[in-house]
């Protein structure tokens, strides 16, 4: 029984493999009747421009606040004990869809080019209203690729449609991974506490950047104040005890939106330049720099004359700061190295090893999106075979994270959530 069940095995991993390989080609025919208005980028964003002026660099610095302890310890003593990751994963009760469970429409989401080596799609039901955001995973988090003994992705999402009062609600699905051929999941609402730790309210953010690094979630913020970044500890996990759409403390105990956890916020970053300084809409992990670092890029018009900033910060390596920006003793962040690209519309940024890689999402009918690969020297963009196409990336993809013990590159677009080599995207970029 264990060597048909071994078999059985195979023939569905071929099965798979087989699914995405013709994804890929039935995408790159799709893509060759593109026009060529839409598809080729004669000019692209060129090299990056170092910003070095003190000007520049001021605007992009960032203010640590912390939660107090006493209120995050309040919020503890209400609402239980505290779960690990391991211990809030053995509750997931649903499971991605494997490719060959995603449908037409969802596999277009596909990039053309490179082919995606694993792709899942999200289920329907619980994800209705919710628009997708960034992802990170546990090879972010430590330098084994592991989280305690799992493999671990985290996806990002915020609240699209409902009541107005719950509109912008973020949430992230936390994935075993130790199986890649079947990934359950489970919710844990993002929250930030108030009143002294005697309640939270929920995160207000697209979620459109994320970061795991040690044992903190740092999390993109745009929900109307200075916030550029709230930081979760993942060690912080609560359960919600009430069923409901309520969030915070109600009759009988704690709500989550329907999430069985809660995640509270343990500190922010706060924009501490004038009206000009860029919030962070993109943010992703670099572990090739010394010490490892957050890169961060800004949102721009898809069709707008100014390119995007890029920059990154330091993380601190002083004891007790793990997870933590490096910063002076007043709290203050400074960007360690920026550059201005003239890509506009930028959606994700990846950093590694002197090279930026910056998605940016498909223009209207354009379908699909591009990818560059930028350094000081130039630029090379994914193209999507041997003609000049370069709309050949996922529409609209909100981060990249680079799992380097594995070399893939974990991104979601609409309800897929895909994986491919940094090495093929390096192959397709001329």
């Amino acid at each position: 029984m264990k060597q048909r069940g071994r078999h059985r095995r195979r023939r569905r991993g071929r099965a798979v493999r087989g699914f995405l390989a013709g994804t890929a080609l039935a995408l790159t025919a799709a893509a060759t009747m593109i026009s060529a208005s839409q598809a080729t980028v004669a000019d692209g964003p060129g090299a990056l421009k170092p910003l070095t002026s003190s000007a520049s660099t001021a605007a992009l610095r960032l203010t640590e606040e912390a939660v107090p302890p006493a209120s995050l310890d309040r919020l503890a003593a209400e609402m239980g004990p505290s779960v690990g990751v391991g211990e809030a994963l053995s509750g997931a009760g649903r499971s991605l869809r494997d490719a060959a469970g995603c449908t037409r429409d969802e596999r277009e989401a596909l990039p053309v080019s490179p082919t995606a080596t694993r792709a899942y799609c999200w289920n329907t039901d619980d994800t209705e209203g919710w628009e997708p955001g960034a992802v990170t995973t546990s090879g972010d988090a430590d330098d084994d690729g592991l989280w305690g003994a799992h493999r671990v992705i985290v996806s990002g999402w915020s609240r699209g449609s409902g009541p107005v009062a719950d509109r912008g609600l973020a949430r992230v699905a936390l994935v075993d991974a130790d199986n890649l051929g079947r990934l359950p999941y489970v919710w844990a609402l993002l929250a930030v506490p108030v009143d002294g730790g005697r309640d939270y309210r929920g995160l207000v953010s697209q979620v459109s950047g994320m970061a795991w690094y040690q044992d903190k979630l740092l999390v993109t913020a745009d929900d109307g104040d200075r916030a550029a970044l709230y930081v979760y500890d993942v060690n912080r996990i609560h359960r919600a005890t009430v069923a409901g759409e309520a969030v915070g403390r109600v009759p009988g105990g704690w709500s989550a939106h329907g999430a069985p956890y809660v995640l509270p916020a343990v500190a922010s970053y706060r924009l501490s330049g004038g009206s000009g300084a860029p919030r962070p809409a993109t943010v992703s992990l670099d572990r090739s720099t010394a010490p490892d670092s957050l890169v961060a890029g800004e949102w721009t018009l898809d069709d707008g004359d100014r390119g995007a900033r890029l920059w990154r910060y330091a993380f601190d390596t002083a004891p007790g700061r793990a997870g933590f920006l490096a910063g002076d003793s007043a709290g203050r962040v400074a960007a360690t190295e920026a550059y201005r690209t003239k890509a506009t519309g930028v959606r994700g940024v990846l950093s590694y090893e002197g090279g930026w890689y910056v998605s940016r999402g498909g223009g209207a009918g354009d379908g699909h999106g591009t990818l560059w690969r930028q350094d000081a020297d130039g630029a090379r963009g994914v193209r999507c075979g041997a003609d000049d196409s370069r709309a050949c990336w996922s529409p609209r993809t909100e981060s990249l994270s680079y799992w380097a013990q594995t070399g893939d590159v974990w991104t979601q677009s609409g309800r897929v959530l895909f994986a491919l080599p940094l090495a093929s995207i390096d192959r397709s970029a001329k």
